[in-house]
């Protein structure tokens, strides 16, 4: 499938750190080596313990790229992820996307219990940056995928967790995005709903320009991605060629 030419995602010198306060530095490090991984820290003056999540990031990403970001948890996959989609503002470096972004990190984000499923697609719609107008054009599309009927017109906290998660995966998907980004494949419901959710990821990969996508399945990894980076302790390889995973498994 041909992708729009001017798409492209280029990170330099990609810093990001966080201020955790309440915690002593020496048993937060104990703690950090003990499970192998997570940022540097530092303190300041203000006392709080500074981790360091990224540190100088750097890749470049063009039309039909497919990145897989793998690592133990806590290296720093999320955070480059939520960096990448507008979530996190660099502390150094910069961030350069061109084209669309979606971003398929936290399903349950912008989901309201006391609401109706029909107005939680409506602001789980403008979140994803949908207009009012767009919303109500795919509202039909998104409530006959969801399945749910007429819970459609009922509060959230009326349903099951596993209509919760249907409903806002059907949401999540209608976006189309030049650069999707995603941590760890969304697997929701059951039986036949699962193998529609598994189609319509397909669908939504293929559409997209860029992928960046963040798992500890290596074999998804392999399926899906043309390239591949790994992140220990804030610091990313370089840009690794999928054919060359084990090389950069076995050096790590």
């Amino acid at each position: 499938m041909s992708h729009r030419p001017d798409i492209s995602v280029t990170v330099s010198d990609l810093t990001l750190r966080f201020p955790v306060y309440g915690v002593d530095a020496k048993s937060l490090k104990k703690y950090l080596a003990k499970i192998t991984v997570g940022g540097q820290l530092r303190s300041n003056l203000t006392g709080s313990t500074i981790v360091t999540a990224l540190n100088k990031v750097n890749f470049a990403l063009g039309p039909g790229d497919r990145l897989g970001l793998i690592g133990h948890n806590g290296s720093g996959k999320t955070s480059l992820l939520r960096a990448l989609s507008g979530a996190y503002e660099p502390d150094e470096g910069t961030i350069d996307v061109h084209g669309r972004i979606s971003a398929l990190l936290d399903l349950s984000l912008g989901i309201d219990p006391s609401a109706t499923g029909l107005d939680n697609i409506r602001l789980r719609g403008r979140i994803a940056g949908l207009s009012a107008r767009q919303i109500e054009s795919r509202m039909e599309e998104i409530v006959a995928f969801s399945g749910l009927g007429a819970y459609i017109a009922m509060p959230l906290k009326t349903y099951s967790a596993g209509m919760q998660a249907r409903l806002a995966f059907a949401v999540a998907t209608s976006v189309e995005a030049d650069v999707l980004l995603m941590d760890e494949w969304v697997a929701v419901g059951d039986g036949d709903f699962r193998a529609l959710a598994e189609q319509r990821l397909n669908e939504l990969v293929e559409r997209a320009g860029i992928l960046v996508l963040a798992s500890h399945d290596l074999a998804l990894i392999e399926r899906y991605c043309n390239k591949v980076i790994r992140i220990e302790s804030g610091r990313a390889s370089a840009v690794t060629p999928i054919g060359e995973l084990g090389g950069l498994l076995a050096a790590a």
